[in-house]
């Protein structure tokens, strides 16, 4: 029986497949994908590095070459390393010294990445605060854009009120007779709405105010004004949203950093350091331009 299963395996190794008999246990070896100059890229080797990649990369080789592709960069890749092996440069004390320090950095972003394990979210509080504190920046709640022109007195205003009800110009109507001086070359133009734009009489008709109708006259201690307001372009109010997600990034960053500082001054507190003699070396500039 020995020499019956010798001769089946030794016919199976001739016949480049393996048999497995009852009771063996089939060997363990991992499949090879390439041999270059005889040092094998294995199939685990490839799975690694391409898991490594982004979901974006991944997704450029799927469209040029794929996984062919890229274990053709993986071969040469290997044959870049055993000239750079052949030439000594794993040898080199300069790229033994980045390569530490590149170590160590990935050290330091494994600790960092375990300590700073919660998530930083922003409250709706916070964030509200924020935009608040920077509402000189941001579009108000009312997106609309204000037109106003100012008028000595009561009569003049009410007559050109009829005027552009009538078909008339907004406008032109502003350039002519507005007393503002801020605004009458604009033909009125006060741009989108924004908090503390208006004097507060005015400002409390604008938010009473439906799109393109003119207000009554308004009585101020400067004149009568007539009011309009239209709609906001897209492109204004998408440029409102791009700065209030920059500011929401800033407030984020800003809590992540914090939370940052938290953690070095915990390992702080429990570590002693003195500075040594030789720092003065360095403490001296400080201050210095």
């Amino acid at each position: 029986m020995h020499n019956f299963r010798s001769s089946l395996a030794l016919a199976a190794l001739l016949s480049g497949s393996l048999w497995i008999l009852p009771g063996c246990t089939p060997p363990q070896e991992e499949p090879v994908l390439a041999l270059v100059n005889g040092r094998a890229i294995t199939q685990y080797e490839f799975d690694v590095r391409w898991n490594e990649l982004s979901e974006a990369t991944r997704g450029k080789y799927d469209k040029d070459g794929g996984k062919r592709r890229f274990l053709d960069e993986l071969i040469t890749r290997e044959l870049l390393m055993q000239e750079a092996r052949r030439q000594g440069l794993d040898q080199n004390d300069s790229i033994r010294d980045r390569a530490q320090r590149y170590k160590e950095q990935l050290v330091l972003d494994e600790l960092l990445k375990d300590r700073l394990k919660a998530k930083v979210e922003l409250s709706q509080a916070e964030l509200d605060a924020y935009y608040e504190k920077h509402a000189h920046q941001l579009l108000a709640p009312l997106k609309v854009q204000v037109s106003q022109m100012l008028l000595n007195n009561y009569p003049a205003a009410k007559d050109l009120k009829k005027q552009i009800e009538a078909g008339g110009d907004f406008a032109k109507f502003a350039q002519r007779y507005s007393l503002d001086d801020k605004t009458k070359a604009k033909g009125g133009d006060l741009g989108p709405y924004r908090k503390g734009l208006l004097n507060p009489d005015v400002d409390a008709i604008v938010q009473t105010l439906r799109h393109g109708v003119i207000s009554e006259p308004v009585k101020t201690d400067a004149g009568y004004y007539l009011v309009k307001v239209s709609p906001l372009e897209k492109e204004t109010i998408q440029a409102d949203l791009a700065t209030r997600e920059r500011l929401r990034q800033e407030l984020l960053a800003d809590k992540r950093r914090k939370q940052f500082e938290e953690v070095i001054a915990d390992i702080r507190t429990k570590a002693t350091v003195r500075l040594a003699d030789a720092s003065r070396y360095i403490t001296e500039d400080i201050g210095k331009p």
